[in-house]
């Protein structure tokens, strides 16, 4: 902070006496010397004003105090024993008026020495809050070594106020102090604003983002962090968001009861560079985790075709990427890439590796974390879970966890939808499928139901629907879309075809069983109890 009017004056070296009260929150950015009648237009507001009263008269004295006044200078300096032996009455009276600090400068200070004094203060300062922003900055790396929670709790102690780590959706991910979690609803609208991209600004050279020119981060230039600065009735709320790009991949919220001042934004700033640094540095290492993450999933190398050597008995893989401890779940998420990008900004993400496919995400995840890892993965869509596994058998545990996604996905009107989280383990009929052999099951179930589909593949449809109906053909038949009468005629087809009873509980467990087994040949058994959310199209 610049230093205060009261300071300057209380130099014994200058010799300044008050002939009015001294403000003494009045802070002095800068001396100015000055014999116009009317100074204001050369000045910013903040100075110390200094002159010998050379075009100053007693009649012009109250609307030359007033003029000081309403620019907002700091203090008036007039010097004796060079025009007027004294301070012009007229001149003091004004000054206590209307509020503004006149100081007598005596003859033998020269404004030189006023102005050589203040410009040692301010240099002082300005070192000072240099000092202060390096050793800010020196503990918030030091903190930010041992995660973005420590980062956070040195900065809200820097700032004395609070601070939050929100991530890309808005929720709280470290607070501090802990109650400082209540201001997170209220930034829910200034969030939204920094989420959307931002448009670049016209090219004009020699300006922020134009060819040739650095880059300014700031709103309306691509690749810099942005922010908001708020105030209310609870002081000053800064607002930026962190990582590069025009998606967010966190925010930063601090807040304090008075303005910070500029080395406060300087120690911001460094913080919201370290989180960055931190929320961007995980990408170098994606391909070596998805590389990993493909061969644990029995997918070879993966769409990085990377390999993982390295991985041993020491519990590391690629690039010396810890291995989960198991027991692990697999997770199949929707939320594709914006996945991957949460799970950075959380410090379980560290635990988990992480493999792009198709239209979704895998993550390998430790059984402890899987349900902190999911909900943050569910905030960018539907989550499904495998049951716990071994690292040898996470290739069955991705089928789980895609049957489970897929489940998800259709049961838009459930309450886990759509982005929920489903487990594999309450899918119907997961219980007793899991107990059965695959092989013996799949070559007893496509034996038993060969006859219907060698007659009319429509018939196992139309038998899926009258054991999911519970043998209600009138039910069956709106799902199928067809008359009673023709599902009635199918039914006794079936029935003659596979020489069983169909009114018999064993029989329809039995076909159950079957048509589960068989919905999907090419996967092992388990899926979601063969039944279909939606009706099979027959005509």
């Amino acid at each position: 902070m610049p230093p205060s009017l009261r300071d300057v004056a209380a130099l014994p070296q200058l010799g300044l006496r008050p002939l009015t009260e001294v403000r003494g929150d009045a802070p002095v950015r800068w001396v100015a010397v000055s014999e116009l009648e009317d100074p204001t237009p050369f000045l910013e507001g903040g100075e110390l004003l200094l002159t010998t009263g050379m075009r100053l008269t007693g009649e012009g004295a109250a609307p030359y105090v007033a003029r000081l006044v309403a620019r907002g200078v700091a203090g008036l300096g007039f010097a004796v024993g060079v025009i007027h032996e004294t301070v012009p009455p007229e001149l003091v009276a004004a000054s206590a008026e209307q509020g503004l600090t006149l100081l007598e400068v005596p003859r033998p200070t020269p404004f030189i020495a006023v102005g050589k004094a203040v410009s040692r203060m301010l240099a002082a300062e300005w070192y000072e809050d240099v000092t202060r922003s390096a050793q800010a900055q020196r503990e918030l790396t030091r903190a930010a070594l041992r995660g973005p929670g420590p980062l956070i709790t040195r900065l809200a102690r820097e700032l004395g106020g609070w601070a939050l780590l929100l991530d890309a959706s808005g929720e709280v991910r470290h607070a501090e102090p802990a109650r400082a979690r209540r201001h997170a609803p209220g930034l829910a609208a200034e969030l939204a604003r920094l989420r959307r991209p931002r448009v670049p600004r016209p090219a004009v050279p020699g300006a922020p983002g134009a060819p040739g020119a650095p880059g300014t981060p700031g709103e309306g230039v691509p690749g810099g962090p942005v922010g908001v600065a708020l105030s209310g009735a609870e002081g000053q709320v800064v607002v930026q968001s962190i990582g590069f790009g025009g998606r967010p991949r966190g925010f930063l919220a601090v807040g304090t009861t008075d303005p910070l001042p500029p080395a406060a934004h300087t120690i911001v700033g460094a913080a919201v560079a370290l989180l960055t640094l931190r929320s961007e540095s995980p990408r170098t290492e994606r391909p070596l985790r998805a590389a990993l993450a493909a061969l644990l999933l029995g997918l070879g190398t993966g769409p990085v075709g990377a390999g993982a050597e390295g991985t041993g008995a020491g519990g590391t893989g690629a690039a010396g990427t810890a291995l989960p401890e198991p027991p692990v779940r697999v997770l199949a998420c929707a939320g594709g890439a914006a996945v991957l990008d949460a799970l950075d900004l959380d410090p379980a993400g560290e635990h988990c590796l992480a493999l792009p496919l198709r239209d979704l995400c895998a993550v390998i995840v430790p059984d402890r974390l899987a349900g902190r890892v999911a909900a943050v993965a569910r905030a960018s869509g539907a989550v499904g879970a495998s049951d716990p596994a071994g690292l040898d058998a996470l290739d069955r545990a991705l089928v789980q966890a895609e049957r489970a996604l897929a489940a998800a996905r259709r049961s838009r009107d459930g309450p886990d939808s759509p982005h929920g989280v489903l487990h594999h383990a309450d899918l119907p009929g997961q219980g007793l499928l899991g107990l059965l052999d695959p092989d013996l099951a799949q070559g007893f179930a496509e034996s038993l139901l060969a006859p219907l589909r060698a007659e009319d593949p429509a018939l196992a449809d139309s038998l899926r629907a009258y054991l999911a109906a519970n043998g209600q053909g009138e039910a069956a038949a709106r799902a199928l879309g067809v008359h009673r009468h023709t599902l009635r005629t199918r039914m006794r087809k079936a029935a003659e075809l596979l020489g069983r009873d169909l009114d018999d509980p064993a029989v329809r467990a039995e076909l159950w069983i079957a048509l589960a087994v068989t919905d999907n040949p090419e996967d092992p058994i388990g899926h979601a109890g063969g039944s279909r959310i939606e009706p099979p199209e027959i005509a």
